[in-house]
């Protein structure tokens, strides 16, 4: 991740880090109310080619405040690990291989 704090755009802009992702951009950005509150915006950048070759951006948007910072956190958390989870459980269905001709099939390399 960069960090971006030293050209802020807005002067609501506290603190920002951009994550880069293949095609997409990730901007993770404290910003501050006028009265001094904080809150997150995630943006996901990803670049698009029009018809005519023309480069653009299409960006999304998420807006997270501080009132929301625990339940926001605790279901990322949750669909992080059943995302991993279920990757794990997939990578060791996909290590085990099962012999079609059943597990006591004996042959000998020299008939092959």
């Amino acid at each position: 991740m960069s960090d971006k704090n030293d050209f802020r755009r807005n002067p609501d802009e506290v603190y920002g880090k951009a994550m880069r992702a293949g095609r997409r951009t990730y901007f993770f950005d404290v910003r501050a109310t006028r009265g001094e509150d904080y809150y997150l915006t995630i943006t996901e950048s990803k670049k698009h080619s029009s018809e005519y070759g023309e480069e653009y951006y299409k960006k999304h948007k998420i807006y997270l405040y501080k009132e929301d910072f625990e339940s926001f956190k605790h279901l990322l958390n949750e669909m992080i690990e059943y995302i991993e989870r279920r990757l794990e459980r997939k990578s060791f269905e996909g290590d085990s291989y099962e012999n079609p001709a059943g597990p006591s099939a004996d042959f000998d390399f020299d008939d092959l």
